[in-house]
């Protein structure tokens, strides 16, 4: 079972997201807060795998509770963002502080279950196009250097077709390559980064200039 604390302000969509995740059978609530204060007490407590966080909220934001949340913890839970607009500027800040992916208040219920499984697993949860838009408005000269050692060729070319929002056996099609080969490079990526998913890698790449929006 993936445990998942969920974060809003809104007494319906807490009750709405409790009902979605709890019929799934593999996803279980096991806990709701209703501003970003009460978010690390929670997470001390019940130890969730993922929690879902709103952006907007009136003590603590998403924004600022997922900086402490990651603070607070060696191995922190993943956080997914929910938002009302993809293009919402919290929403890239967020990403960049430390949330594995976000999702939109109105996806489907399918959708919803299925971007907390993906994130629980560490995978990619991103709208690559929407991801660009933000990104451009913090947008870095070309060509600026990533933190850590060095990519390699093929590393950076991962990196690249990941920020595009391509799964490993895409990457591996585009590439011509092995989907475990593959997996080791994002592997690498990651590792190189210092950086513990790929969300988290194509903000890096974006922040840094590395790659273009």
């Amino acid at each position: 079972m993936t445990r998942v604390l969920i974060v809003d302000d809104d007494d319906l969509i807490r009750a709405g997201l409790r009902a979605v995740l709890t019929a799934t059978g593999d996803l279980e609530v096991v806990g709701e807060a209703a501003d970003g204060d009460e978010v690390v007490p929670q997470a001390v407590n019940l130890r969730p795998d993922v929690v879902l966080m709103d952006v907007r909220m009136p003590r603590i934001d998403g924004l600022q509770a997922t900086r402490l949340l990651l603070d607070r913890f060696d191995d922190p839970p993943r956080v997914l963002v929910l938002t009302t607009f993809e293009n919402d500027e919290y929403v890239y800040e967020a990403l960049a502080a430390g949330a594995s992916g976000f999702l939109l208040k109105r996806a489907r219920p399918e959708r919803i279950a299925e971007a907390v499984r993906l994130v629980a697993r560490g995978d990619s949860l991103l709208f690559p196009a929407a991801v660009r838009r933000l990104a451009a408005a913090h947008r870095r000269p070309a060509g600026g250097r990533l933190p850590g050692p060095r990519l390699t060729e093929r590393e950076a070319e991962v990196l690249a077709l990941m920020a595009e929002g391509l799964s490993n056996a895409e990457i591996a099609g585009r590439l011509v390559l092995g989907v475990e080969t593959v997996k080791s490079h994002v592997g690498s990526v990651l590792g190189k980064l210092g950086v513990r998913d790929r969300t988290q890698a194509v903000v890096t790449a974006y922040r840094s200039g590395f790659i273009q929006p």
